[in-house]
């Protein structure tokens, strides 16, 4: 087969281009880029899109992580002066219990003022423009304490026992407090709006537990099978139409007859209910949470929930609680509880104690201690649920760094060059390059003018 000049020399420079194309890839991963395009490794580029990928949302799951640490060590600082403050109230209360004179009870009072009036501002805290305590609604002010006092609905809490004993299991919802009502003649009874059932002050307080000692520990068993208790009678009840606490009273327990204009004290049964005169924290906030996500995987709301809201150190009561009416949108939608109510009931707690020694000391005696109690338990249960997100949130933050350590090693290994391999190749190609000009100048024919 005769091969001509021509075709030799269209071979010569098909290989010579192919020499000088891979020297120029060599060159092209000199910036440590094994990958500039899908062409160069089609598996390889594919791995690079997946390990890139998982980086940037390792990266983004460290900031969500750092960021929600930051939030739940603010709201655990805000916290933890919150406690101190209840810590403080309750200590005050107990004093009030013992033997006062009235300039002793109203100076108690003046300093448990203080202390909520800290703790309001505590629940006010900001960061970054941001109010812990809001909700979503992280913009508004969530806490503001009223100017002048109103009446407030006086509510009775009731111990385990008293609210396993009175809740009627037919009704939505746990009992947990009664409202408190006077007759004509001052004798105290208890409401429980759930089934409308009136009892004295004596029955709840002490009563109840001669049933209990019989071996009924509900009233729901005895109403149900009275002769199962042979020993025991029915309870002394003046019965009433079942209240729906909303149409006496709004969600801060505020009575609405006391916001007319004059004001008016409605009457149930022959009873008025009873009222203390304090000022009223108001929640503007909602009960909505915000999450960060942490990592991959299926949603985790209980985890990922990063702020605690007025519900969370608050809690909810009488007022404002699923049963009572109040809290409900146009369609009826029960949208939750003031998130005030915590301190309102601190409020309660000093304005009675204003009352004296007469009857501030024997009020604190029971109710009063109650309340600061329960207020105090409510702001340590919500700290410890922050406290346990956030150790949540810094072992992931390990977690992170170490899987962010592994991506990047699997980046480096399908992108990045080999620097001492790729010196060894460059320089491979540029001396098979440079011998392959220098042949060629001698294998291809001299041209026409060269041979004339």
């Amino acid at each position: 087969m005769r091969v001509g000049s021509l075709q030799m020399t269209t071979r010569y420079l098909s290989q010579l281009n192919r020499t000088y194309d891979n020297q120029s890839k060599l060159m092209e991963q000199s910036d440590g880029a094994m990958l500039h395009r899908p062409s160069d490794n089609p598996i390889g580029y594919s791995k690079y899109l997946r390990y890139s990928t998982s980086y940037g949302e390792n990266d983004q799951y460290q900031y969500n992580v750092k960021t929600a640490v930051s939030w739940m060590k603010n709201t655990d600082a805000a916290l933890v002066d919150m406690s101190d403050s209840m810590k403080t109230i309750v200590e005050k209360a107990n004093q009030a219990q013992g033997t006062n004179t009235d300039s002793d009870m109203k100076a108690i009072a003046a300093e448990m003022l203080v202390q909520v009036q800290q703790c309001v501002a505590d629940a006010n805290m900001q960061v970054n423009g941001r109010y812990l305590f809001a909700g979503q609604a992280d913009l508004i002010q969530p806490y503001t304490m009223s100017n002048d006092k109103y009446e407030r609905g006086l509510a009775k809490t009731l111990d385990d026992k008293q609210a396993k004993f009175f809740d009627d299991a037919s009704q939505s919802g746990d009992l947990t407090q009664m409202l408190t009502m006077k007759d004509d003649d001052g004798n105290i009874f208890y409401l429980n709006t759930l089934t409308g059932r009136v009892y004295t002050k004596e029955f709840v307080d002490e009563g109840y537990k001669s049933f209990v000692d019989n071996g009924c520990d509900s009233l729901t068993k005895f109403y149900k099978e009275p002769a199962k208790y042979p020993g025991l009678s029915a309870p002394e009840v003046k019965t009433v139409v079942p209240v729906k606490v909303s149409d006496y009273f709004d969600e801060r327990g505020v009575l609405l007859g006391s916001l007319a204009d004059p004001p008016t004290e409605p009457t149930i049964g022959g009873l008025h209910f009873e009222t203390v005169k304090q000022y009223i924290v108001t929640y503007q906030g909602d009960k909505k949470q915000f999450s960060m996500v942490k990592e991959n995987g299926a949603a985790q709301p209980a985890t990922d929930t990063v702020n605690a809201g007025g519900i969370d150190i608050a809690g909810s009561s009488i007022f404002d609680n699923k049963d009572s009416g109040n809290g409900q949108d146009a369609s009826g939608n029960y949208l939750g509880a003031s998130g005030a109510n915590a301190f309102n009931d601190l409020l309660t707690v000093v304005a009675m104690c204003e009352r004296g020694e007469k009857e501030g000391s024997r009020w604190m005696s029971s109710d009063g201690k109650t309340l600061a109690d329960n207020a105090f338990n409510t702001v340590n249960i919500a700290q410890t649920v922050v406290a346990a997100r956030q150790q949540i949130y810094s072992d992931c933050e390990e977690m992170l760094t170490t899987q962010s350590e592994t991506i990047l090693g699997d980046i480096t290994e399908v992108h990045s060059t080999d620097v001492a391999k790729l010196a060894v190749e460059l320089m491979t190609a540029q001396t098979i390059y440079q011998l392959s000009l220098s042949v060629g100048s001698r294998i291809i024919p001299p041209t026409m003018a060269d041979y004339l």
